[in-house]
């Protein structure tokens, strides 16, 4: 049995401000070095000049299906959407000089199979323990006994945290939104 992650149900619930991310601001990205679809990944270097870091609760597999109740958390659904997005438009965010990387709690053997099913060529980040969680104090949220990151972007300038996209709704918008604002700062 099939399962389309790839397109958003119509009536998803919209996931508001809650104020779990306005810390953010300013904050300079801790010392970490992860593992990621493209090896281990210092946050640090990614994000020494221009960084999109857009961060997921967990993209799900054609071949599963989603779990009951996920579509009714408001922000949870959308992150394979989200991340083909940020995929479509990596090119268009290099030559406004940003790199690009997602990040979940997801195990490496997701993370892998998602980026090679999905032809992701940047970095999918696996952050299973929660360590950028736990550095940043960023937003999370539980669903059947594990903790998730809520959906949030970050650019990252020189090591800091420049802007803050939180919430981020729709996610298949989110690359779009992050363009429309390197483009308005030029």
């Amino acid at each position: 049995m099939t399962h389309d992650v790839y397109t958003l149900p119509p009536d998803l619930p919209v996931p508001e401000d809650d104020g779990a991310a306005d810390h953010l601001l300013g904050t300079m990205l801790p010392q970490l070095t992860l593992d990621s679809s493209q090896g281990q990944v210092s946050l640090r270097e990614l994000g020494s000049e221009l960084l999109v870091l857009y961060i997921y609760p967990r993209t799900g597999r054609p071949d599963r299906r989603t779990p009951a109740g996920w579509d009714a958390i408001p922000g949870a659904r959308g992150c394979t959407p989200e991340s083909c997005g940020f995929r479509d438009h990596a090119g268009e965010l290099g030559e406004l000089g940003a790199l690009v990387a997602g990040l979940s709690a997801q195990t490496l053997d997701d993370q892998l199979e998602f980026a090679e099913r999905n032809l992701i060529a940047y970095p999918i980040i696996a952050d299973p323990d929660l360590r950028l969680g736990k550095a940043l104090r960023l937003p999370t949220f539980e669903f059947e006994g594990v903790t998730l990151y809520k959906r949030i972007t970050l650019f990252v300038q020189a090591c800091a945290i420049a802007k803050v996209f939180y919430p981020v709704f729709p996610p298949d918008k989110a690359a779009d939104e992050v363009i429309a604002w390197l483009e308005a700062r030029a």
